[in-house]
Formats: structure tokens, C-alpha cells, sequence
């Protein structure tokens, strides 16, 4: 796959994406992916195509360019493995300044070669960067050239950072996928209920949490895209019966073009929640339409279900009627919504960032006409929206955590970085035990008591001043020698540390 102006336009204009496929609509809206100078916040296209491949986990993943470029973003997702690990060794060129002037394809050429005598990975993607990019390296010249020498499929995956944003980045993978990988492999058999999931990247493991439940009633999951996932049978996903999105924006092209291609219908799904979790898999079962499916699909809820209620019981009874911002991306902005009604938690603010349009739609109904919806969530911003709505907790990602922290309320992580799987039915009672955690913790008791030096100064003056109450410049000096006078008294002395 070349990377062409009318390659970026196809992708960004995807028919299968909400944004350009309103119906009604004669003049269609397109995505607003392109990234603007200067504005790299949210992660450019390398990062969102290594996002997507990264979790193939006995694949290597060599990144073309300076090294900055890997070791930016190595390592920041939590994509789990039940096998090999070789996706987690960052690979890269390490492009000096002599390579950028005559050019790094034999550098390039030299470091697949020690790859794939060092490593023996299943197959080796090879990342476009924006300084390979422009200096023109052949990367489908070399990988060709490469895969015949060594017997080992080498993937181009042409995503320089500069053609836009993350979300770019991510089709621009599953370009990649479906140009090299996808059918050029056969399963050893198939069964009529075999499906793929795409979207899902195992963070934390929780697609741990969910391929015991398709096991259960006798659904296969034939490949994973990417979470866990193993080369071949990405090969092999051609052969499935229906393709279930999780992510509804990430890899939406791969889903359309593989309907086209091979006639395999695709629905959208989420994993958070009780009563998405079965929503998802009676909609799965009814796509298959088999009546001893459908059966075994409502007594494995009803059993599940039943289970749960006990579990969650306790967590309830403390977590309801809390009120909660709800601050991340994507699917998450309105599935996790359903997950914190689950639990008696009124979400009273979520973000519509990187959300389709039908994601936006579900996030209205869910909210209902008193919740807000955040755009643009700079810190001020969600600092107002905490204030407003008094809030109890902010779920979000990492980075926001220090937000949370200056409105001195609990925070829990919800993006990428987490550690804990909230997905199915075991990842609700995960979620719960993290948020009864974070809203009880005895800290923030402490963290909102005035500090012992601020016990009687300050808010008296303060308030004088900012609501102009009318106090001459010296009765409020005349306060202030006051305050300045007033001791307060220690209850024990202060203990000599060290002998001094």
C-alpha cells in the first residue's frame, strides 16, 4: 500500500464511519482527522497504527526512524499476552543524521536481517516515521526483498506521524492488515459459530474476561485484532462469520472492507456493563439466528446474572447515589456510563472526544436532559464541570489524575495505562471494588481539611476582597494584625530528629 493523498483522503472520508454516513445528510461531514500545526496532542498516526499492531504478540515490530520515535511510545498500553512476549522488545533503526542524508533502507535491510536471526518472530512490521517518510525510503522495496531472503513475512505499515491523528493511524493498520495478512493463511477447520473480534486490544487483560463466556455457549472467537493475538490466526480471519467491533472508530474500515471482500456482516459491541455484556451476546446470537445458541445464551445470563447480583449487593448499597465525571474516549464515553448505572452511579458529565455520531446519540439518551457533555476537557474546563455538578469521582486517563487531585476528589483510571480489567461480568465487580476504594479512602478526608496555619486566617480577608463588601483598605489591615497575632497552640512538642 502506497500512502497517497487520495489513500489519506479514502480513509478519512470512511464510508463506514458515522461521521460521513448520516442519513439525510447531502453535503456529508468528514471526520476531523487531520492534525493541525503545532497540535500533536492525542498521539499522531505511528503512534495509533503501532496502538493497533503492537498487541500481534509473536510478531517483532521495528520502528523506521530516530529512536525518540520508539521510545516515546513503547511500552504505554497495558495489551497483555498469555504466550510469547516478543512484542514488547522495542525494535528500531536508530536513524543518525549521516542516514537521513544518503538514506537508511540498507540500515533498515541489516536490522530485519538481525531480527529475524536473533528473534525467529512469527513476522516482522516494519513502522514509517515522519524522517523515513521524508526522505523517501522504500519500505515496500526493502520488506519484499527482505521477506524473500529470509522466508519471514516482513509487513510495510506506512504511517508516518505527520498524515494526522491517532485515529488515522489506527485504519491506516488495518490498511496494512488487510494489503498483507488477512487471508493469506487457511484454518485448520471452522464451525458455524466462529467470529472476530476487532477493536480489542486486551488492556489489562480483560479479554481474558470475556472469551470464557463465547466458550461457554459454544461461539469460537477465531482471531483476535489485535488483543493477545497471535500472526496466523489474524491470517486466518477471512473465515469468520461475523466480525464483532468493540472500538467503533478504530479499525471501522477494516470491518466494512472485509464485508465487501469476504461477505462477513459486522455488528458494534461493548464489554462494560451487565447489560451491555448481554446485550452483546444475544445480539450475537440472534446475527448467528440458531434457537439452541439463543438458549444457551439466555441461561449462561441468567446464571451470570443471578451470580452477580450477590457479588455486587454490598457495593452497591455504598457506591449509590454518587455522582461522577466521566472524562475518556471513543466507545468508553458512553459504555462505561452503562456500567456505572449498573452500580447505582448517576454519571452526571462525560466527553464526546473521538466519539461517532451514534456514539454521541447514545451518550444523550443515557445522561438523559440534565447531563452535560464535555468537548474539550482542558483542565479548567473539567474543573468547572466538578464544581458545577459536585461530583464525587473523576474517571479518566492517566494524565488527568492531577486534575482530580487540585478539585480534591478521588480518581480512577480508566484509559489505556490501568492495571485492572473492567470488561464482562468479573471486570464489573473489579470496577466496583476500585471505586469503592478510591471514593473511601481515608485520604481524602484529610486532603480537604484546612492545613493547622490556615485555621482562622485568611478566609475572612479573602472574602472581604473578592466579594467588596465595602471594608476600608485599613479595617482590613487592622484584620490582618490580628489574624497575624493569633497563635495556634501545639498540643506536643515537636520531637528532635537525628540528635539535633
Amino acid at each position: 500500500m502506497k500512502l497517497t493523498r487520495g489513500k489519506i483522503t479514502e480513509l478519512v472520508n470512511e464510508p463506514g464511519c458515522e461521521h460521513n454516513s448520516k442519513e439525510g445528510q447531502s453535503n456529508k461531514k468528514a471526520c476531523k482527522q487531520q492534525a493541525q500545526p503545532g497540535a500533536a496532542q492525542g498521539g499522531c498516526a505511528f503512534d495509533g497504527a503501532s496502538i493497533a499492531l503492537v498487541p500481534i504478540t509473536d510478531a517483532a515490530h521495528l520502528v523506521h526512524g530516530p529512536i525518540a520515535c520508539s521510545g516515546n511510545s513503547w511500552g504505554s498500553r497495558g495489551s497483555l499476552s498469555s504466550g510469547p512476549v516478543t512484542y514488547k522488545t522495542g525494535f528500531t533503526t536508530d536513524l543518525s543524521e549521516n542516514d537521513i542524508i544518503f538514506g537508511g533502507e540498507k540500515r533498515l535491510y541489516k536490522a530485519i536481517a538481525q531480527i529475524v536471526k536473533n528473534h525467529q518472530p512469527a513476522a516482522v512490521f516494519v513502522y514509517s516515521t515522519c524522517v523515513t517518510a521524508l526522505i523517501g525510503d522504500d519500505l515496500d522495496a526493502v520488506c519484499q526483498a527482505a521477506a524473500k531472503k529470509y522466508g519471514t513475512p516482513i509487513i510495510p505499515v506506512h504511517a508516518a506521524g505527520f498524515v494526522g491523528s491517532k485515529n488515522l493511524g489506527n485504519r491506516l493498520a488495518g490498511e496494512a492488515l488487510l494489503d498483507h495478512v488477512v487471508g493469506t493463511a487457511e484454518p485448520e477447520y471452522t464451525t458455524p459459530f466462529d467470529i472476530n473480534l476487532i477493536g480489542e486490544y486486551n488492556i489489562a487483560g480483560e479479554m481474558w474476561n470475556v472469551l470464557p463466556l463465547f466458550e461457554k455457549v459454544g461461539i469460537r472467537v477465531l482471531a483476535k485484532i489485535t488483543g493477545d493475538a497471535r500472526y496466523q490466526e489474524v491470517c486466518q480471519a477471512h473465515r469468520a462469520k461475523l466480525n464483532v467491533m468493540i472500538c467503533s472508530k478504530a479499525l471501522i474500515n477494516m470491518a466494512r472492507k472485509m464485508e465487501e471482500q469476504y461477505d462477513i456482516p459486522f455488528i458494534e459491541e461493548s464489554f462494560y456493563g451487565i447489560d451491555d455484556m448481554n446485550r452483546c451476546l444475544r445480539n450475537i446470537a440472534e446475527k448467528f439466528g440458531d434457537a439452541e445458541l439463543k438458549q444457551r445464551v439466555e441461561k449462561l445470563i441468567a446464571s451470570e446474572n443471578a451470580a452477580l447480583d450477590q457479588k455486587l449487593a454490598p457495593y452497591r448499597a455504598r457506591l449509590g447515589g454518587k455522582r461522577v465525571v466521566l472524562y475518556t474516549g471513543g466507545v468508553k464515553s458512553w459504555s462505561i456510563i452503562s456500567a456505572a448505572k449498573d452500580l447505582g452511579i448517576d454519571v452526571v458529565a462525560t466527553s464526546t472526544k473521538k466519539s461517532t455520531e451514534e456514539d454521541k446519540a447514545r451518550i444523550k439518551k443515557l445522561l438523559g436532559k440534565d447531563g452535560i457533555t464535555i468537548e474539550k476537557g482542558s483542565p479548567q474546563e473539567l474543573l468547572k464541570v466538578i464544581e458545577q455538578t459536585g461530583a464525587d469521582l473523576l474517571i479518566a486517563g492517566g494524565r488527568n489524575q492531577y486534575t482530580a487531585l487540585k478539585a480534591r476528589i478521588p480518581f480512577l483510571d480508566i484509559n489505556q495505562e490501568r492495571h485492572h480489567a473492567y470488561a464482562g461480568y468479573e471486570g464489573m465487580i473489579e470496577m466496583a471494588k476500585e471505586l469503592e476504594e478510591a471514593l473511601y479512602s481515608p485520604i481524602w478526608q484529610q486532603v480537604r481539611c484546612s492545613a493547622p496555619w490556615e485555621v482562622g486566617i485568611g478566609e475572612p480577608i479573602a472574602g472581604n476582597r473578592e466579594q467588596g463588601t465595602g471594608n476600608s483598605d485599613q479595617e482590613i489591615a487592622n484584620s490582618e494584625k490580628e489574624l497575624i497575632g493569633t497563635v495556634v497552640p501545639v498540643a506536643e512538642p515537636i520531637a528532635e530528629i537525628g540528635g539535633v
